[in-house]
Parts: C-alpha cells; structure tokens; sequence
C-alpha cells in the first residue's frame, strides 16, 4: 500500500491545531520544498506532520523516504513522532554519516569485500606524528591539526590543494600552512595503511560511489525517492554535494532549517543554501514559517533586532503568539567575578519562586568562560550541568597547560611558583585561540590562588586550589541542574530562563572575526543564543575581565545598543500586540497584502485611504532608519502607525501623540521627521503645503 499511515487516523489529526504556514508548508505537493523554519516556530511538528500527510494521501511512501538529521538523537526523535502520527512503516533516518556507513558497508558486502575500520578520533593517528613536549600538548596540537583536516574535507579540498585555500581563506592556526599540509598527507598515507576510514571518508566515498557507479547510485534512488533534510543551512559542501548525489535528477526533496541559525561557517555552513534554493535547485519553492510560540514578544523583538540584514531583503517579522512578559535586561558588571556572583543570585532568586534548575542555562561564547561561572555556582551550592564540555579541569587545553607547569617545575624546582605561572603566560601568546583562552583561564585562577595562599605558592598548593574550587558538588548528570554551554552548543534547546553573559568586544563579536561574513555569523549566533529564552532573558556584560595575569578593561558589545534600541516599552508593546492569535491566524493574508481586522472587528484602514505617495514616503523614510540603526523595520513603527499618520496628517507633536502606536518616547525621537515628511506630501486641494506653525503649549513653571 503507497502511504503507511493506517486507516483508523482521523483526517483532521495531521491538520488540526496547525496556523496558516504550517498548514501549506504540510499540504504543499512542490517539489523541492524548502521549509525556511524560524526560531521556536515548530519545525519538527512541521516535518513529522508533513511526512506523514503526504505519506496518508499517497504523495509519498514512507518505506521509500531518507530523513536526514545531524544528530542521532534528532532522528530519534523524528522517529519516535512519525509512529505517534500513525507512520507504521519504518523510514529510514539517521545522520548524513550513519546513513552513508550503512550503504557503503551493504555496498561492500554485496562485492564480498571488507570495510575498513572507522577511526572516531583522528588524534590517534596524528599525535605520534608531533613533536610534543607531552602527551596533554599532542593532544591540543593534534586537535587543531585534525580541525583543518575536517575544514578541508568538508570543503572536499585534498592535501596538495590545502595551503592555497587556507590562504585564500585567511585561516589561523599555530602551525604553517605547509606544515599541516604534510601532516595531512602523512595522515591520508597512514589512514590507508593501517586500513581505517574516518568521518570525512564516508561523505567523500558515498559521493564517489554515487557519481561513479551507475548501478549502485539507481539501487540507492529507487530505495529513497523522497529526501528529507533538516537544519538543511548546517549542511557542508559535501555533505550538499552527496544531497545532489542522493537525488539524481529528481526533485523530491524537501529541506528544512533557518537562514538565520546558519553558525557553522567555520565547518562550511552557509545561509545561501536556504535563501537562494530556488535557484540552487530549479522548480523549487519555498514556505516560510510565520509565528514564533517559544518566547514572548519582548524577547522576540530584542532577538531579531541584532541579525544581519538579509541577503535577499525579503525577512518578514516575526510573529509571537505568546502573551507580552517581561522586558530582557541589561546589566554591566565592575568584573567578570560580580558578573558571575550576579547570575547566581539571580538564579537562585528564580529557583526560590519554584522554576526547577533545569529550566534555567547560562549561555557564553567560548568554552574558556565556564570556568568562571563553575566557581560562582560551586559557591552559591548551585546544581550545574556543562552540556557537551568536560569540567574546566578536564579538558586538553588545561592539562597540557597543567602538565607543562610539572616539566617547568621538575626542571627549575628552586624558582618561584609565580615564574612558573609567567612563563606559562609567554607560552599562552603563541598557541591557538582555544587553548590561549583555556591557559588565560588558568592563569586567572593561578593569581586566586595566589591572593589566598598569601605566600609564593607550589605547584601542588596550586592543584589542590583547584580541585577545591571546581571538582566539589558536582551535579550528576540528568539530574535537576542549570544548563552552562556554549551559543553553538545552545542551539535547537529551550529554556524558560537564560543568562547570556560576557557581551564584550573580542567575544561578541568574536576578536579574529574580521570579515563581512564572519560578522554577520557573529550576529546570528548572538539571535541563536537570545531566542533560546522562552520568558525572561539577561543579558550582561564587564568592564574588567581577568585575562591570564593581568586584568583588561572592557567594553560592551556594540551589539547591546542594538538590542537596547529594542526593547524601549513602546517597541515592546508594538511586538505584544503583533503576537495576537487573530493576527496570527490572518498570517497569509497580511503576507499576500489582505488588510488586517482590528480585534474589535473593525478594519484597520477606516476612514479615508491615507496618500500613497506620502504613506511611500514615511515606509522609504522607516527603512533608511531601520537599516541606519540595524535594527528590523517595525520596531520603528507598525505599519498601521505609518497608515494612521498619513492618513490623519498630523502637523504638531500633540496631534501626532494621538496616533496609535507613538508615545512619549517615539515622540521625542522621530515627531521632528515626520511632521517633516508630512509637510513634504500636501493634500489633495492644499496649493502651500507649509505646515501649520506649531504651538507651544509648554507650561513654564
């Protein structure tokens, strides 16, 4: 039977409950499809709904359909959904590399031939190949070797081709191009060898296998003839070289994700494969999600004030359908040390109004400024959980710093403890941003430990310091804890109270981000990491910030002043009155330029069509001072605000306060400009067009 959901499901089931968007991106028979899915707008109801649907009305045979994901707990869960939904035949769903492993493997065997061993860490192979003073420094060096391997495959660029890209992609590591070309060639060399195969092989051998074997590409294509894709803006060049691969000349895919969530640059992400698919993929078609139902209107507007403007113009508000909450906060702290005692008082301040832990996460742009937060929530016997880091002491970085320490210890016992530590400093200057910022982070809790020992201190005073400040209390995992993690590692999660600290230039942005696209995937992380909050967001900053030894003065991110622009109360109360159900559910027609009913059923263009070519004017004038100020058109006023002003033509600052949609504030900042325009655009029949002069009707005294 083509379709495999059973007969007993309800035809309004896979429907019911969806809005206007979400319905067409489920019942829409376009192929391709790209489902450009927003933060907390329902993606995955989306595509489970959409698989399903299609599968009961004979669209698409779900025996027959490749889900693609990456991560193996994201296709699990797709899984899990489908059979909820009545799906009873078994997809096939898994990560871009489980899936081609699998192939390959039935590949081989069907040609009585073994498959190589997978190697899960490439270190393995290229640690012996370094010249390392120790084991914990093998580890750091070849980390970094093997990140510009992976950089290279995902970008299908083979040894001999490396230093030429690297240099055209002004990459930055601690060893030469030409170096890490070598290693990469002598680690191909020894992979073939020792007969392994490593995460990149499997990409590039599907992609071969399926470009260079007829036979085999037309058993896979008639075994998946309906391609589905999520988080389609994370995939690499291989990766979409293998989607093409997967297709063939058909069109049954349907990609899902979110241009403005594309923060993988460094791995060969790009936005571009979501915001120019139709001509990526002829015929295709694209369906945007319009609501928002994680975060209220406050967060919603202050998140989307800080992406980038989109490439192709055409990014629609955000709609929320959460009621209007609290304000996001702003918050610079003397230290980083405060910063981080504050964020535990407020934690606690939250956990006390009975919010479980685990409905709260501290959020941070390096893994370096865990260690920080680890401290102050040890000592506020907070519960905390790092989601996908080891503790602070655990990582490579901090034991080959650690380690180096011993050997400079071991060497020169009679030196000071404190030479030791600036000697480490030195080391810190020439090593990778990743460790740097590790041994900073070491050095910082060298000079606690020496401000408490009151002495010279020893090495093994030092580890003791350390264990005592950070290992104690340690909150098991799955237990009841707040979340502290990484932007990156925050993304596809959901809290009902999140901290985003450390909003300072050098971390946001990011200090080596330099080009035009780097920034703009500096902004999108910062929107990834704010839209993670579903009713309170704080976002907080420090003027001092202990670096290594020495504490640096900071300043905060040019990126607050967007967002405080944002989140002014009449900002606030113009995105709470988007978030309306009514206005949700009459998404479509606003988007196809139907006019908008008031809540009270009236229409909310009574009363005379206002001028076209002054109400022309006033949207020309908004967008200039939106893309002035970087933030998205409607925080500067709604358009029914625009509609009201031309239509009424207010020519003093107490006529304009009677318009829906501007108060004190917006008075102040914009009545000047519009009473500009107004003065501009005469009526019909007014030969003068002067404004009226403008009363003072200011009390003295």
């Amino acid at each position: 039977m083509v379709g495999s959901v059973t007969a007993t499901t309800r035809p309004d089931r896979l429907l019911d409950a969806l809005d206007p968007t979400q319905l067409e991106a489920v019942t829409s028979t376009a192929e391709p499809l790209a489902i450009l899915a927003g933060a907390g707008s329902g993606k995955t109801r989306v595509l489970t709904r959409r698989i399903a649907y299609q599968s009961r009305e004979g669209a698409i045979d779900s025996r027959h359909v490749l889900a693609v994901t990456f991560t193996r707990k994201a296709a699990g869960e797709l899984v899990e959904r489908l059979e909820k939904l009545g799906v009873r035949e078994q997809l096939t769903a898994g990560t871009f590399h489980s899936i081609a492993l699998a192939q390959l493997r039935r590949r081989a065997s069907e040609r009585d031939k073994a498959m190589p061993q997978l190697l899960e860490r490439k270190a393995r192979i290229i640690a012996p190949m370094l010249n390392a003073r120790n084991g914990a420094e093998a580890a750091v060096q070849a980390s970094e070797v093997a990140s510009e391997i992976e950089w290279a495959k995902a970008r299908m660029v083979m040894p001999e081709g490396y230093e030429a890209e690297a240099a055209g992609s002004s990459r930055r590591t601690t060893k030469s191009a030409a170096d890490i070309a070598s290693l990469y060639a002598r680690y191909e060399t020894e992979k073939r060898r020792r007969r392994f195969v490593d995460f990149d092989d499997l990409i590039w051998w599907m992609i071969q296998a399926l470009e260079d074997d007829p036979e085999f590409a037309a058993v896979q294509r008639w075994r998946f003839r309906h391609l589905f894709v999520d988080e389609f803006q994370d995939a690499n060049p291989a990766q979409l070289r293998l989607i093409r691969g997967w297709l063939g000349d058909r069109s049954g895919l349907c990609a899902v994700g979110d241009p403005d969530q594309s923060i993988y640059g460094f791995a060969g992400s790009d936005p571009r494969w979501l915001t120019t698919f139709a001509s990526r993929f002829p015929g295709g078609r694209v369906v945007r999600l319009g609501a928002n139902y994680r975060s209220t209107p406050e967060i919603m507007a202050a998140a989307s004030a800080v992406l980038p403007a989109s490439s192709t113009g055409d990014r629609a508000p955000v709609v929320t359908t959460r009621p209007s909450g609290p304000s996001p906060t702003i918050t610079g702290y003397d230290t980083d040390e405060e910063e981080a005692k504050g964020v535990a008082r407020l934690l606690r301040d939250r956990h006390a109004k009975a919010r479980p832990w685990s409905s709260m996460a501290v959020l941070y742009r390096t893994n370096a400024q865990s260690v920080v937060f680890e401290e102050a929530l040890r000592k506020a016997d907070i519960p905390m959980r790092l989601r996908g880091a080891s503790g602070f002491l655990d990582r490579p970085e901090v034991k080959a710093a650690l380690g180096n320490l011993a050997s400079s210890a071991k060497q020169a016992p009679g030196r000071a403890f404190t030479e030791h530590l600036t000697d480490l400093s030195a080391d810190a200057a020439e090593a990778g941003d990743e460790q740097r910022e590790h041994v900073e982070a070491l050095l910082r809790l060298g000079r606690e430990y020496l401000a408490a020992d009151g002495g010279a201190g020893t090495l093994d005073g030092f580890r003791a310091f350390l264990t005592a400040s950070l290992r104690a209390d340690r909150a098991p995992v799955g237990g009841d804890a707040v979340e502290l993690l990484t932007f990156h590692r925050a993304k596809g999660l959901e809290f009902e109270t999140v901290f985003v600290v450390g909003l300072e230039r050098g971390l946001v942005p990011i200090s080596f981000a330099d080009s035009a696209g780097e920034l703009s995937e500096e902004r999108r992380l910062l929107y990834v990491a704010m839209s993670r909050a579903e009713e309170n967001l704080h976002l907080s900053w420090a003027r001092q910030r202990s670096i290594g030894m020495r504490v640096a003065t900071r300043t905060a991110s040019p990126y607050l002043a967007i967002v405080h622009g944002a989140i002014d109360p009449e900002a606030a109360a113009a995105a709470a009155d988007a978030a309306s159900p009514e206005r949700v559910a009459r998404l479509r027609n606003d988007l196809k330029g139907g006019r908008a009913k008031r809540r009270g059923g009236g229409s909310a263009d009574e009363g005379p069509d206002p001028d076209p070519e002054l109400m022309a004017a006033l949207v020309e004038w908004r967008l200039g001072f939106a893309r002035a100020a970087a933030v998205p058109a409607y925080v500067i006023f709604a358009d029914s605000t625009l509609r009201e002003v031309a239509r009424r033509r207010p020519a003093s600052k107490a006529q304009l306060l009677d318009v829906s949609g501007i108060g004190p504030v917006k008075l102040e900042r914009y009545a000047d400009e519009l009473i500009r325009i107004v003065g501009e655009h005469p009526a019909a029949g007014d030969p003068g067009g002067a404004a009226p002069v403008e009363l003072d009707l200011t009390v003295e005294g």
